[in-house]
């Protein structure tokens, strides 16, 4: 088994208010469309629990075989501004990777920065730190359109 760890930040200016751009990246049917990687891709929330000890699972994947399980956990809450939650992605039965996720939203005259800082923790080199980068990264080009909608 390989392990590998990485932590990479991505930064966005979004022109909606916090208080939408909170819904937009919280809410699990909004997630739905922005989530995936890309559009020949699908997210899928089966549970979700919004709350600060909450627990979320969605489905992820080529739209024909969303292959990819992933829970959620969300530790810290603050509705428009910052958010702190895991995720375990599992594949084929396995445990691929477990990252920490922490957003932060400021208020801008034109909207809202969001930032976000992932420290992941890969077990598979079918999983690499670069094929998440470029996953979060495509999935918030996807809600800057949507917010910008």
């Amino acid at each position: 088994m390989t392990i590998t760890t990485g932590t990479f930040d991505l930064t966005r200016s979004m022109p909606v208010p916090p208080s939408r751009l909170w819904h937009l990246l919280t809410d699990a049917k909004a997630r739905e469309n922005w989530g995936a990687p890309s559009d020949d891709h699908v997210l899928t929330v089966e549970a979700s629990d919004l709350r600060e000890g909450g627990a979320e699972r969605h489905r992820c994947g080529p739209k024909e075989d969303p292959m990819f399980l992933v829970d959620t956990r969300w530790y810290k809450l603050m509705p428009g501004t910052s958010a702190c939650y895991t995720e375990t992605l599992h594949f084929g039965g396995e445990i691929a990777s477990v990252s920490l996720a922490t957003y932060r939203l400021t208020e801008t005259a034109k909207g809202t920065d969001l930032s976000v800082t992932v420290a992941i923790t890969s077990f598979t080199e079918d999983a690499p730190i670069s094929e998440h980068e470029e996953g979060w990264n495509s999935g918030f080009d996807r809600l800057v359109r949507l917010a910008s909608a």
